[in-house]
């Protein structure tokens, strides 16, 4: 492994760890895991990092992985936004069920901050 290779994997680690924090701040905090997830500092210095150091792993398997925590971040917040909207038009009635659509984008959460981290550990790209 070249020593740029290996400072992009530690940029990987460190970006996943950054996300990490965020996810463990929801569980034990007052926050959700959502809200800690994605206007938590750790998880925006996390997003903004991907964006800085996606040059340098362009190319390469650690490509997918920049790739893969981008797009947690904004999909998870394309379906906040949407659950928003939800409770938005029913005019607040849709409050009584935005939870579980909450919840379950959540559990997506640590499940994709979990998978990633796990495959960058093993050296493997994540799916495209």
């Amino acid at each position: 492994m070249n020593r740029s290779t290996a400072s992009a994997l530690g940029w990987a680690h460190a970006i996943y760890l950054l996300h990490s924090v965020s996810l463990i701040t929801g569980v034990l905090g007052a926050a959700s895991v959502v809200g800690a997830f994605l206007i938590g500092w750790p998880s925006i210095i996390a997003v903004v990092l991907n964006y800085i150091k996606q040059g340098d792993v362009a190319g390469t398997w650690l490509e997918s992985h920049f790739r893969w925590q981008i797009r947690t971040f904004w999909f998870g917040l394309l379906w906040v936004v949407l659950c928003g909207l939800f409770v938005f038009f029913t005019l607040g009635i849709g409050l009584l069920i935005v939870w579980l659509p909450l919840g379950l984008v959540s559990l997506w959460f640590i499940y994709r901050i979990a998978r990633g981290w796990l495959a960058l550990q093993a050296n493997q790209p994540m799916p495209v």
